[in-house]
């Protein structure tokens, strides 16, 4: 299973996700409250698999993409975003992210986004 970093700046959705993704047998290698952390986090821990949140304080989502990608071009990031925002999925995609999760969460299709993302 694949090595997890949780990107999200409520404490409740990243306790959600790590909930769901623990459940599939994924290992949560760290969490990341804003885009700031999500990139030294990165860094540190080198998951397999990202799942970031778009509206954060410091540093947006899609502006922590972009970075974590400069580190790394094969990095795989999932994007989560609330309805409405379709704009910045589209600006997501566009920068590199490998699928999005629209919240509130759904458990299946957490898993099958991370299982999409992980076989390419």
């Amino acid at each position: 299973m694949a090595k997890i970093l949780i990107v999200d700046d409520a404490a409740f959705m990243r306790m959600t996700l790590k909930n769901i993704m623990t459940a599939a047998g994924h290992e949560v290698v760290g969490e990341a409250a804003n885009g700031l952390e999500a990139i030294e986090t990165y860094k540190s821990s080198q998951p397999e698999l990202v799942t970031m949140d778009i509206t954060m304080p410091e540093m947006d989502g899609i502006e922590a993409l972009k970075e974590i990608k400069k580190i790394d071009p094969s990095a795989k990031v999932v994007m989560c975003s609330a309805m409405g925002q379709q704009g910045m999925v589209i600006e997501a995609i566009q920068s590199g992210a490998a699928d999005f999760i629209v919240k509130p969460f759904n458990a299946e299709r957490i898993n099958e986004s991370i299982g999409k993302v992980l076989t390419r």
